[in-house]
């Protein structure tokens, strides 16, 4: 019987146009109205997510950041797992070095040292996923998303992780050239301290906490509510959400999710395009009524 769905955002609840559809919004409302929990597991900060989800009238928990922050339904802060500050600048000063663009993300706020670095990458993989556009137009279409006019620009890194109170929550790598660009320096940054290093695209690697993962951030928040494990779903598409898919008792592959993922999830659903979370939902609250009826 599954009392918790956990599902991730990009890719997974949210479609192409980085929207959430109205079957899925409908399939979460029965999910909930069945008696079953639903949270958001996303490598986003509070500020990308949250608001997002309660325009859609879903009130939900939250794992965010991979699990850096995880939030109850309410929206008290359950977990916090930063990255150690001295293991923040030594990872900042070898990605500079190696000549990688990246940002650093805390609580609140996602930081860039040059934000037209950032948009160039998005704009190369706007013309990769969309031949049809020109380059030109691709800037201009990344320089208005949210995400990126949502990023804060600062002189320099060292100085903000010197302000009192800053906490890195999360090291944000991009590389337009895609998962074989990071081989080598991830190795590197794994030498520095024990991490979770992670990708939610193509085109980059999430670095945070060890203890920030969203399987183990999972089920420390089901044991606080009484919840085992078999007794939760997970569903996802790129390897930020492995841990999660192998934590769960019934993880769930989107149709559109990487290879790896789909190996070990226990089935897999439509594609984000296609609904692919309200199906995945609708089959586990049918599940639960077989069982029901046993």
């Amino acid at each position: 019987m599954i009392k918790l769905i956990a599902c991730d955002l990009d890719g997974t609840l949210l479609n192409s146009s980085m929207e959430i559809s109205d079957a899925n919004v409908q399939a979460i409302k029965r999910a909930q109205e069945n008696g079953i929990e639903f949270m958001v597991a996303s490598g986003r900060a509070p500020h990308e997510s949250q608001p997002m989800l309660k325009e859609y009238g879903i009130d939900c928990g939250f794992i965010n950041l991979n699990g850096g922050l995880v939030f109850d339904t309410a929206g008290n802060l359950i977990v916090k797992n930063p990255l150690k500050l001295e293991t923040a600048k030594k990872i900042c000063r070898l990605l500079k070095k190696e000549g990688f663009y990246f940002e650093l993300v805390t609580s609140n706020h996602v930081y860039s040292e040059d934000l037209s670095q950032r948009i160039t990458n998005v704009a190369h993989l706007m013309v990769e996923l969309n031949p049809m556009l020109t380059f030109k137009e691709a800037v201009l279409v990344s320089a208005s998303k949210p995400a990126i006019v949502s990023i804060q620009q600062v002189p320099s890194y060292e100085d903000l992780m010197d302000e009192p109170g800053t906490e890195v929550m999360k090291i944000l790598v991009f590389d337009s050239r895609g998962q074989y660009a990071f081989t080598d320096i991830i190795k590197k940054i794994e030498e520095i301290d024990k991490l979770s290093i992670t990708s939610s695209a193509a085109d980059n690697i999430e670095i945070n906490a060890s203890g920030a993962q969203k399987g183990q951030s999972l089920l420390d928040y089901a044991a606080a509510k009484g919840i085992q494990r078999e007794e939760i779903a997970a569903i996802g598409d790129n390897l930020n959400d492995e841990s999660m898919i192998q934590a769960a008792g019934t993880g769930v592959a989107m149709g559109n999710a990487i290879p790896q993922i789909k190996t070990i999830a226990s089935f897999v659903t439509k594609s984000n395009n296609e609904d692919g979370v309200a199906w995945a939902i609708d089959k586990i609250i049918a599940d639960n009524q077989k069982e029901q009826d046993q």
